[in-house]
């Protein structure tokens, strides 16, 4: 609660406004059961006469009144009423303190006819059948008194209710507007957070959990941040205007109200304390729905190859299973409280019918009082109904606000610091390793261990060992994918950790080993450094050195062809082309290949390799490769070996001096191949 709170403090101004709103609605809204009791108790059963005291009086009845009322009362009602030319007094004083003065005394004197004491109630309609018989004896057209009346208060009702949907419509209005604007500031500060994220953090959560707290969760935030303005607010106004309107009825049935609350509340804390565990539970299983979803969409070929269709819609479908059973759960729980929510409203009315009833035939109350109360009573209760659906919402909202918060504060273990030497870089691209370790956070041993060596403009240095050596690890440093945890790399004899990550990254030409296009066009994959540093000719340069031009001019639009969704509507080797395209395209100073020939064919493959060493013959290659025919001509060859460095050299000295090397070569050239290289 406290975090959605946060988040709907980043709009004040509107939010205050809607508050302000809110108030003016609550006003409009209770102030309609007044009305409403006046038009049956004065407007129905009164004729329209609000008191005792009457506009025009005879003077007869003037002078009766003073003569039994006292000096003091008589000198008041002389000075409050004027006589006019036909003798008869009218009312001039219409201040409600003088009213009120004067209604006391008219009543005093109605009352003093009769010998038996009555309730004020009563006294009250004998005042005004005193005022009703005086303006009949004038001849004053009662029924248009009455009729006159009834329009005033109709009017001041639909008054109310034009102003209660006026400010209605405009809470609505902002409340939209601000939780949109929380939506889409959450959904931006998640964004930004991730795209900061090195791959420890993205290791630590899964990109289906990332996906589920930047739709889901902040979808349910931006849900109750709605309630919240429109509901939660509303509500307290709401009761507290009720309960004191309540108490100015002064019916003597408060106490069926105190009663219904303390039931509507301990109702409520005890399905939201059985409910709130499910709530989290519930948000984890979406997790693990868009986990199980995510893979089997992506493994469809995998998953027919294997024919494990089955087995995956089992998967999947306990996934689900175990989704719909907490939320059936939670919907169960939170199915009573509208049930006996109604039951506790029903029970409200029929008590205040059956005491109101008695107070009616005592005396002590009137009907249209009665009738507010009721309504006052539901009010109150409606507030309280408010607050209980927003608590059907709340808790997973709070778990959803919670699990936003965890992303926005995981703060990136790769920073910037304060004070970068980007000024000092040559850009000449000479790649060192210092006696590098590194180890995978909460890995027990190093995946690297006491790495060195230099690799140079103007060379190519491969890197070459088995499955699983940390060859794409060693790859992943120069980035500042990750960070060593010793020794260190640097950049033209700069330690990259004293260079800002978008410098480095900038002098860097990466192509993973899975190729990665966006949906586009070839033109906007190509130029992905940015159009400023890629032009038209750059590109179709980048192109024609990745073997790339051939296909894409064979296309009806050519570079500005389509490119689905991840690459899906191109082959794998020409993903793989169109990734090394974009990154010659950007002219770094170094090249990374993370094995990014290997859906090349022998021959493309040979061509693309030879272009790059003629076209990009000044800067620096690191080429992580599967296959020793790609890196035959390598300057400098690393062969790794559990993640240490078992030989280094050209592929002609290790062929004699590093047996992993050999061993590799022996199950990939053949014999004359192998004679070739010892020679």
């Amino acid at each position: 609660m406290g975090k959605i709170m946060k988040y709907l403090g980043e709009f004040k101004a509107s939010a205050i406004a809607v508050v302000l709103l809110l108030i003016l609605q609550a006003y409009c809204d209770l102030a309609l059961p007044s009305y409403t009791s006046d038009i049956v108790d004065v407007g129905i059963e009164q004729g329209g006469i609000e008191n005792a005291v009457p506009d025009l009086m005879r003077e007869e009845t003037m002078e009766g009144i003073c003569l039994l009322a006292g000096e003091e009362a008589a000198v008041l009602l002389r000075e409050s009423y004027v006589q006019n030319d036909e003798g008869n007094y009218e009312l001039r004083a219409r201040d409600e303190e003088t009213i009120e003065a004067l209604d006391g005394i008219i009543k005093a004197q109605v009352l003093s006819q009769i010998q038996e004491e009555v309730s004020d109630m009563i006294a009250d309609q004998m005042a005004i059948m005193f005022v009703k018989a005086e303006y009949e004896a004038l001849g004053v057209d009662v029924e248009a008194i009455q009729t006159r009346y009834l329009l005033k208060t109709g009017g001041k009702m639909l008054l109310m209710t034009i102003l209660m949907m006026a400010a209605a419509i405009a809470v609505g209005f902002l409340a939209a507007r601000v939780s949109a604007g929380i939506g889409m500031r959450l959904r931006k500060r998640v964004f930004r957070k991730v795209v900061s994220f090195s791959h420890a953090e993205m290791d630590g959560f899964s990109t289906a959990s990332l996906i589920t707290r930047s739709t889901n969760d902040i979808q349910q935030v931006q849900m109750v941040s709605v309630m919240l303005l429109r509901m939660v607010c509303y509500a307290p106004i709401l009761g507290i205007g009720g309960i004191m309107k309540v108490i100015h009825t002064k019916t003597g049935m408060g106490w069926i109200i105190i009663v219904a609350v303390g039931v509507i509340l301990l109702l409520v804390g005890t399905l939201v304390g059985i409910a709130m565990p499910k709530f989290k539970l519930m948000q984890t299983l979406v997790d693990k729905l868009n986990l199980v979803s995510r893979e089997i969409l992506t493994g469809i070929p995998v998953i027919r190859a294997f024919s494990r269709e089955k087995y995956e819609e089992k998967r999947f479908d306990k996934a689900n299973r175990d989704l719909m059973s907490t939320q059936i759960f939670t919907n169960r729980v939170m199915t009573f409280m509208m049930p006996v929510m109604m039951l506790v409203m029903n029970a409200i009315t029929v008590a205040i019918v059956w005491f109101g009833a008695e107070g009616i035939d005592a005396g002590r109350l009137q009907i249209g009082d009665m009738m507010a109360f009721i309504t006052y009573s539901m009010q109150i209760v409606m507030s309280f109904l408010m607050l209980t659906m927003v608590s059907i919402m709340l808790p997973r909202a709070g778990v959803a606000a919670e699990r936003i918060e965890e992303v926005l504060c995981t703060e990136p273990v790769i920073l910037d610091k304060e004070k970068v030497l980007d000024d000092e870089v040559e850009g000449k691209g000479v790649i060192a390793f210092e006696h590098v370790h590194f180890c995978y956070p909460g890995a027990e041993e190093d995946a690297l261990s006491d790495i060195s060596f230099v690799a140079r403009p103007g060379e190519t240095t491969a890197i070459i060992g088995s499955t699983g050596c940390g060859k794409s690890t060693l790859l992943h440093l120069i980035p500042r994918f990750y960070d060593v945890t010793g020794g260190r790399i640097t950049f033209d004899g700069i330690d990259i950790r004293e260079l800002s990550q978008s410098k480095l990254r900038s002098l860097l030409g990466f192509v993973p080993q899975k190729g990665v296009l966006f949906s586009g066009t070839i033109e906007s994959n190509i130029k992905f450094a940015g159009e400023e540093r890629v032009s038209d000719d750059a590109m179709k340069e980048a192109a024609s050195i990745a073997q790339a031009a051939e296909f894409i001019e064979s296309k009806k639009e050519t570079y500005l062809s389509p490119i689905a969704q991840g690459g899906s509507n191109v082959s794998g080797g020409q993903k793989q082309r169109l990734s090394i395209a974009r990154a010659i395209a950007g002219k770094p100073k170094v090249f990374l290949f993370d094995d990014s020939f290997s859906a090349l064919d022998y021959k493309t493959d040979a061509v693309l390799r030879r272009a790059l060493y003629e076209k990009i013959a000044d800067a620096t290659m690191i080429i992580v490769a599967q296959r020793i025919s790609t890196i035959l001509h390598a300057d400098q060859i690393i062969v790794l070996e559990e993640g240490r460095i078992a030989g280094m050299g050209t592929h002609e000295q290790l062929l004699g001096t590093c047996p992993a090397y050999q061993e590799i070569a022996k199950s990939q050239l053949s014999e004359s191949e192998l004679r070739g290289g010892m020679s």
